[in-house]
């Protein structure tokens, strides 16, 4: 998708959507569950000059795995047709519990 001042919100919509669909493949590398059925995927803002902001966050502060699941989210990011610019943020405000979890991390997690 050729980026331009131009988009329509629903072209904005649609690389949000994408972007989605490439954090769904993203895995915590101690979990068996990506990155956003998790519920680490606090915000997703994609702005017509190609700049995507994703606010995420850890299941723990102190997580091991933090360097890579951040550098990870930003390679699915970066490579969303349409996306030139990745900033990830990292909260911990609120933080993360299990009630963040989709229906589907759960069922995998045999928490349903």
């Amino acid at each position: 998708m050729k980026v331009t001042d131009r988009m329509t919100p629903g072209d904005i919509l649609k690389v949000e959507q994408e972007i989605l669909t490439a954090l769904k493949g993203v895995f915590d590398p101690e979990i068996p569950v990506n990155v956003y059925d998790l519920g680490l995927i606090y915000e997703i803002d994609f702005e017509p000059s190609g700049a995507a902001r994703v606010v995420m966050t850890l299941t723990a502060p102190n997580c091991p795995m933090a360097d890579q699941l951040v550098e990870d989210v930003k390679i699915a990011v970066a490579g969303v047709d349409g996306v030139s610019e990745v900033e990830l943020s990292l909260t911990f405000e609120p933080p993360w519990d299990k009630s963040m979890l989709s229906d589907e991390a759960k069922l995998e997690l045999g928490l349903l």
